[in-house]
């Protein structure tokens, strides 16, 4: 069924909207393709030593989150002084160009070498969430950020699995998969997406200052509204690296869960991060307002992980699968909120200091729920608490929701501010 918001909304703007939609799924897809098979690649690069490819592996996972952590907000002052379009176009056409770059690569040095490029040119979601505040009303950036989460969901159920299958063909099949998809992006977008900043709205010139993650943190301050709602965003990103981190060792430790059980349980929080952003997130902005959708999300999220927790049954912890579901509510109704308190020209670098905050969260999280979870079972812990890194995510989610009570409110009016006044 249509929206009738959106049905209703310009012709141009359902497109660029739409384009948006599959430029992250696209992206989505192609990363998603690669995860099954590139610890694969990286073990038999070292000889099959599992427990040397585990610290390679890792080493991955930080210098992603680390390059991302820098670039984000280069992109963001980017798409800001010269358009989102060609920040996109760079981003998905240099995308592609590196998942060949690591197709070829022929020693773990190289693959490494992909891996950072990957950092750099994957950060175009910042660009996207800029656009979309760009291109939709106030009101509705709620809906439209929760189909950009519903593309996150879509793109980790089908990418994981259609990489899995490639990869009995061939291990660096998926790699040329995900390139002709970057590719195939980067050419819709040339002849597609039209430029949703006027050059009227664009930064005067390209700054430095707010162009690394230090200077966007001091940016966020600025707005002392934003600066609170990104708090938020830091501690919901902390709190769901437990997932990553440490659920595929709980359910083995606790319920005895294999490959397969975790499949079906991964997949069943995708179709429900899907369910959420695309039939709830409006209806409960409608019925709730912004703020009132982010705090029912966030208390959700803590209900859930207070489930898993206390789970010492694979039932009990499924239980909490639908329930924490609905914390995808919060992500697309304090993205909303965040947009309505500044202007358009500085969109783009406030976008690159939140997905900084987003790559810090994911160099310092899986440290934190891996070593709770590893001291917790261990045989020096207090007292045996293998549910620890989910009442760790739920102290954060709590935290949380006491920051969204005091900083999320709509302004009364749109943003005003431009870069002019924090350049005064």
């Amino acid at each position: 069924m249509t929206d009738p918001q959106l049905a209703s909304a310009p012709p141009a703007r359902r497109a660029a909207l739409a384009f948006i939609f599959v430029v992250v799924l696209i992206d989505v897809l192609s990363f998603g393709l690669i995860i099954p098979v590139l610890p694969h690649l990286i073990e038999d690069f070292v000889g099959g030593d599992t427990a040397t490819a585990a610290y390679w592996i890792g080493a991955f996972g930080f210098v992603f989150a680390a390059i991302q952590f820098v670039s984000s907000p280069i992109q963001g002052a980017l798409s800001d002084r010269y358009g989102r379009r060609p920040v996109i176009l760079l981003s998905c056409l240099g995308l592609g160009l590196d998942f060949i770059f690591m197709a070829v690569a022929n020693t773990l040095p190289w693959l490494f070498v992909g891996r950072i490029i990957s950092g750099i040119t994957s950060a175009s979601f910042t660009t996207a969430n800029a656009y979309v505040a760009d291109v939709t009303p106030p009101e509705q950036r709620a809906r439209s950020y929760g189909m950009i989460g519903a593309a996150f969901g879509v793109g980790f159920i089908i990418g994981p699995l259609v990489g899995s299958w490639l990869s009995v063909i061939d291990l660096r099949l998926p790699f040329w998969f995900a390139a002709g998809l970057a590719l195939l992006n980067f050419c819709y977008g040339l002849f597609v997406l039209p430029e949703s900043l006027p050059p009227q709205n664009r930064s005067a010139r390209f700054d430095w200052s707010h162009a690394n993650p230090f200077g966007a943190m001091v940016l966020l301050k600025r707005y002392p509204q934003v600066f609170g709602l990104a708090a938020v965003v830091l501690l919901a990103n902390l709190a769901h690296y437990v997932y990553p981190s440490i659920f595929v060792l709980f359910a083995d430790y606790r319920f005895g869960w294999g490959a397969g059980e975790v499949g079906w349980v991964l997949a069943a929080v995708g179709v429900c991060s899907v369910v959420v952003n695309t039939l709830l997130v409006g209806r409960s902005v409608r019925w709730l307002g912004e703020r009132g959708t982010l705090l029912l999300g966030l208390g959700c999220g803590v209900a859930g992980f207070m489930i898993y927790a206390v789970a010492d049954v694979g039932w009990v912890f499924l239980i909490g699968l639908p329930i924490s579901a609905l914390w995808a509510l919060a992500a697309p109704a304090t993205q909303a909120l965040i947009t309505r308190q500044v202007g358009a020209d500085v969109q783009g670098r406030i976008q690159g200091a939140l997905m900084s905050l987003i790559s810090l969260a994911g160099i310092v999280g899986p440290v934190i729920f891996a070593s709770s979870f590893g001291y917790f079972i261990g045989e020096h812990a207090p007292v045996h608490l293998p549910g620890a890194p989910w009442w760790i995510a739920a102290l954060l989610l709590a935290t949380a929701v006491l920051i969204g009570w005091r900083y999320a409110r709509t302004p009364s009016g749109e943003a005003v501010e431009t870069a002019a006044s924090e350049t005064a």
